[in-house]
Formats: C-alpha cells, sequence, structure tokens
C-alpha cells in the first residue's frame, strides 16, 4: 500500500537511472496539463506534481512512484 502523500512531502522518485528527491506540489485529481504534459488524474486514481531539489523543474508521477523521505536536516 502507498503512503498517503501530502502536499510539501519530500520524495524521492527514479529517473534516468538515477534517484531524484523534491517536495509535493500538488495532488491532482482531475485532467488537467501539468508538468509540461495532459495529465490524466482522477480521485481515485490522483497523481502527484513535484518540484526536484536539484533542478527546481516539476514534474508528475503515480503514487506509487514516489517513495516518501524524512524530514531534511
Amino acid at each position: 500500500m502507498t503512503r498517503r502523500l501530502r502536499k510539501g512531502d519530500r520524495v524521492s522518485w527514479k529517473t534516468y537511472g538515477n534517484t531524484a528527491v523534491g517536495t509535493v506540489k500538488n495532488k491532482i485529481t482531475k485532467r488537467t496539463r501539468a508538468g509540461g504534459r495532459t495529465v490524466d488524474a482522477s480521485p481515485e486514481e490522483p497523481q502527484y506534481e513535484v518540484e526536484s531539489e536539484k533542478s527546481g523543474k516539476t514534474a508528475v508521477h503515480k503514487p506509487g512512484s514516489l517513495k516518501k523521505k524524512g524530514r531534511s536536516s
């Protein structure tokens, strides 16, 4: 089961063989444009807009691809 994610949570995800770290900016629950693409989300299958700590760019991910991280020191 995927942990519940909220705005402001620090998360990591796999990208091109590396691990990226960032912050959840929005929970998306309807079809919309975000992260440079059209996102087919719904309340039953939400997606999350995240901002990379390294690049500052945003991307959208399904909850199964995000891993909640502990608080930063």
